[in-house]
């Protein structure tokens, strides 16, 4: 029955269409010759008619949709207009007719194109005064650049129950105060939210909702316009992505707004990034990513893959995890050739049956044990895991040939008061030793990079927070004082190849020896504060709508987080984004040796003396108070 109806209203387009042409002609001809007004031949007319009907074919005159006539199809009637009329004036001279003025092709032309353009220009406007607030519609304020407005603004108006009455935009520019936009005047610019405000609450026209359509507009600025909202008493949303105006469950309006994601406000601008050094190092080679499955390993998968690696090695130990970041590949970039590869580091003679099969040329470290109070419950797991099982991946990389290890470290390892951070601790000096070893013997190369948390990584207070918040609260907070880095986990994983990128290069680096990256973190955030505002995020209010409970530290837990140890200081690199910091270097046989000790207490399941050997090696966690653990961890 649709598609009957389509075609009917296909073939009333195509009648209507001719008749039109045929108009036009003889108002052409009027307009050639007043004084002869008639077309000649008689037949003229319909010679019109059947010149549109022959040319508007390839140009789908016919299947136009009135209703939503837009600039391709006034271009695609203004083409039609242009070719009938030649067509019609050609006929006319190939039968040895007389034309009735010079003027005739041109005049034709024109009223060809206005007779055909008109009607559907009318009809849609007539059905755009037809198209009705709802009775719920909101007043609200449009923010951001002009292809995103305009493009909400066109959704906006093809809705025949509008949920939204914009009273005006504040543009990325001041240059574009006084246009409008779909007649919607562009009130100011985006930085001047506050005095636009105070304007329109002046008139009477304050805005229920302030409206988010430009996707440059994250971090501080964004912060800038959830403060003002709150301030106001107003509601902050996204509108739709400009690709993707469309609903997301059936039903829904495609001006559907969108809740603005945590990770938009914590987010900062993308520094400068070398892309073809990625590219250089990544391309044609074999890569390993370990932790493949994890937060950190699947986006390094994701964005190694498009750098066009000649295989791509996946290994983790849980098989969905696994399984998912496999198939999404798989439908992302069919053609790479990859291995999904299930194995535990903390199996030295699968990895090194695994490297030695793959002999990858490059490997990036993510797999490891890192929250921390399951690490303090199990801590030989975790040390075995985090320590030993760095131990197993380089080295077996090494005997494979590759060329480059990149270790992912944590913020945790840095004065170290949990098992967790301790056994990243550990994990580094052995990076460290192993690396300035090679630097004399032109060996495997090892970058260390150290960072903070990423934003929804698996474990991490964003995704506790909004498990909370679809169960009603409350949101659990260890500590009001407790204050956290993070970053984006996209942004996180670009610049750890930025670091691998200078590591591996004959860059002069400020710290010569055993130095470790640091991801340039920003400021901290207060773990109360990014409860508040994800509540008001989710439209409610914190502590009347939705409570916050304070529930004390956590074993291995500290307030404040440390990029840099205390006898440290950051050094620039003169990369964006990254800086070096300059931690005690061990000698490579030395720790081998206490690495040894260390799997032999964990193979005899001797907790307490494990701990002591943890404590000796990494000095900072040893001054702190050891956690009480069974003799089997």
């Amino acid at each position: 029955m649709t598609l009957q109806r389509s075609q009917i209203r296909i073939a009333v387009n195509f009648a209507l269409d001719g008749l039109l042409a045929a108009l036009a002609v003889i108002g052409a001809c009027w307009l050639a010759d007043p004084a002869h007004p008639m077309p000649s031949p008689a037949v003229l007319p319909l010679a019109g008619s059947a010149a549109i009907w022959l040319v508007g074919v390839p140009f789908g005159l016919a299947r136009q949709h009135w209703r939503f006539t837009a600039l391709p199809d006034a271009i695609a009637v203004g083409a039609s207009a242009v070719f009938a009329a030649l067509l019609l004036v050609l006929l006319l001279v190939g039968v040895g007719a007389r034309l009735p003025s010079a003027s005739f092709p041109p005049l034709l032309m024109i009223t060809l194109g206005l007779a055909l353009l008109a009607p559907r220009v009318l009809y849609r406007m007539a059905r755009s005064r037809r198209e009705v607030l709802s009775d719920d519609a909101e007043t609200a304020l449009l923010l951001g650049d002009g292809e995103g407005a305009e493009l909400f603004l066109a959704a906006l108006s093809r809705e025949s129950h509008q949920r939204y009455r914009v009273i005006g935009v504040l543009a990325g520019s001041a240059r574009e105060t006084g246009r409008r936009i779909h007649n919607v005047p562009i009130l100011g610019e985006v930085s001047g939210l506050a005095a636009a405000l105070d304007r329109l609450a002046e008139a009477g026209q304050m805005p229920a909702v302030l409206v988010v359509a430009s996707r440059e507009l994250v971090g501080p600025a964004l912060r800038e316009i959830m403060d003002e909202a709150e301030r106001r008493g107003i509601r902050a949303a996204r509108a739709p992505r400009p690709t993707t105006l469309s609903p997301t469950t059936p039903g829904e309006p495609e001006t559907a707004l969108r809740p603005i994601a945590i990770e938009d406000l914590l987010n900062r601008p993308q520094v400068a990034l070398d892309r073809e050094g990625m590219a250089r190092m990544i391309q044609g080679r074999c890569v390993l990513v370990t932790g493949a499955g994890g937060s950190i390993g699947s986006e390094l998968a994701r964005q190694v893959a498009g750098f066009g690696p000649a295989r791509l090695i996946l290994l983790d130990s849980s098989e969905f995890a696994l399984w998912r970041i496999d198939l999404e590949l798989s439908e992302q970039v069919p053609g790479l050739a990859r291995a999904a590869v299930i194995a535990d580091v903390r199996d030295r003679a699968r990895i090194e049956a695994l490297c030695a099969e793959w002999r990858p040329d490059l490997v990036f470290h993510a797999a490891a044990l890192k929250h921390v109070p399951i690490v303090e419950a199990n801590p030989l797991e975790g040390i075995a895991t985090n320590a030993l099982g760095t131990r197993n991946v380089a080295d077996a990389a090494r005997a494979a040939g590759a060329g480059l290890m990149v270790l992912i470290s944590t913020d945790k390892a840095v004065n170290p008061s949990s098992v967790m951070g301790a056994s990243k601790r550990l994990a580094e000096i052995y990076a460290q030793g192993l690396d300035v070893a090679a630097r004399r013997q032109a060996g495997m190369r090892i970058v260390t990079v150290r960072f903070g948390n990423v934003l929804g990584s698996t474990g991490s207070v964003v995704p506790l927070f909004r498990r909370q918040l679809a169960r009603g609260g409350p949101l659990t907070v260890t500590h009001p004082d407790m204050r956290r880095y993070f970053m984006t986990v996209r942004e996180a994983v670009s610049l750890v190849l930025q670091a691998a990128v200078v590591g591996r290069s004959d860059a002069a680096l400020p710290v010569a020896q055993g130095g470790i990256f640091v991801l340039d973190m920003g400021e901290p955030v207060k773990i109360v504060d990014l409860a508040r505002q994800m509540i008001r995020l989710a439209g409610l209010r914190p502590d009347l709508d939705i409570p916050i409970r304070f529930t004390g530290l956590r074993p291995g837990e500290k307030l404040f987080e440390e990029l840099f140890h205390g006898a440290e200081r950051p050094i620039e690199t003169g990369f964006p984004g990254l800086l070096m910091a300059a931690p005690r270097v061990a000698d490579a046989a030395l720790v081998g040796r206490a690495f040894d000790e260390l799997a032999a207490l964990i193979q005899r399941g001797e907790a307490a003396a494990a701990l002591a050997a943890l404590a000796r090696l990494v000095p900072e966690f040893g001054a702190q108070p050891l956690a009480a653990a069974g003799p089997t961890g």
